[in-house]
């Protein structure tokens, strides 16, 4: 699988995802945010970190970055794209993916392990999951509070695009089990072709032994043995 990591400025989760699709066999190349060509790749990749600071709001300048045009078209040609946590926000920014990420609830940034809850596992990212399985992502956000309209989120909910919900240990959705004030705990979405996904959790950092966990390894995977 080819795939390709997105580097802004600020970005600080670009080496994790690109040293763990090593790992697994990806061929990997960089994608520096002034690129305006996208050639040979399955895969594009907008990790985690502060796009330009996170200025005004995160994800809200990165959006104008030339290599963001690339990956809309990329997409739209049927191109796969993963956005983890400041890659989500730069997806919902650039109108890849509906709805806001908002400041969290509590006004802090929250740095906690995290129980998620496999809501759809028929997709390209999560076939390697069952349905309603639990796993452990990290969090790392101080804008992760996922907002749309009610129109929106009933969209989301018809088209099984809730791909992760915040939960607990039991796979237990409620307001207990949600640490940012996200509506319905959203924790991941993907467009209705499902070819574009976001979610603020970090799978990367849950990919290994040498981490505590790898939960996160069959996210990668899934999308590896889809794509074969």
């Amino acid at each position: 699988m080819r795939c390709g990591v997105v580097v802004f400025p600020g970005s600080n989760c670009d080496h994790d995802t690109y040293n763990l699709l090593k790992e697994l066999g990806c061929d990997v190349q960089w994608l520096w945010h002034k690129e305006r060509e996208i050639n040979n790749i399955d895969v594009v990749f907008v990790p985690g970190g502060f796009s330009y600071g996170d200025y005004l709001r995160a994800g809200s300048i990165a959006r104008f970055s030339p290599i963001v045009d690339e990956i809309k078209s990329f997409a739209g040609k049927g191109g796969y794209v993963v956005g983890i946590c400041n890659g989500f926000q730069v997806l919902v920014e650039s109108h890849m993916l509906p709805g806001a990420l908002m400041h969290n609830n509590s006004g802090y940034f929250i740095c906690q392990k995290q129980y998620l809850k496999v809501e759809n596992n028929s997709t390209v990212f999560t076939s390697g999951y069952d349905k309603g399985q639990v796993v452990n992502f990290p969090i790392a956000h101080g804008e992760g509070k996922f907002y749309a309209d009610d129109e929106v989120i009933k969209e989301l909910e018809d088209n099984d695009s809730i791909i992760f919900r915040y939960s607990n240990k039991k796979g237990e959705v409620s307001g207990e089990t949600n640490p940012n004030g996200s509506r319905h705990n959203i924790a991941g979405i993907c467009n209705k072709k499902g070819n574009i996904l976001g979610l603020m959790p970090h799978p990367e950092r849950s990919s290994s032994k040498l981490l505590g966990c790898e939960d996160g390894l069959p996210f990668f995977q899934s999308i590896m043995n889809s794509l074969k």
